[in-house]
């Protein structure tokens, strides 16, 4: 059998594994919220309604990348 081509031994965070994560969760998580603080808001047009949903869900975004970093830095050890 021929030996694999490639090879790696990541050192420190996979950050392929944060951004994956990172995706699923900000979705799992953030549109139930954007959907919530959506009801309590005006928004007559659907260009409010998607700038409302952009600017809550980077907040939300920008939280749970960071907890997924420190989550993965953390477990590293």
């Amino acid at each position: 059998m021929p030996d694999p081509v490639e090879t790696t031994t990541p050192d420190g965070v996979d950050y392929g594994w944060v951004m994956q994560v990172t995706f699923v969760l900000t979705i799992l998580i953030g549109a139930p919220i954007v959907a919530l603080l959506s009801t309590s808001a005006e928004l007559p047009t659907w260009g409010s309604r998607a700038e409302f949903a952009i600017r809550v869900g980077a907040v939300i975004w920008l939280f749970v990348s960071i907890s997924v970093f420190l989550y993965a830095k953390r477990a590293q050890r």
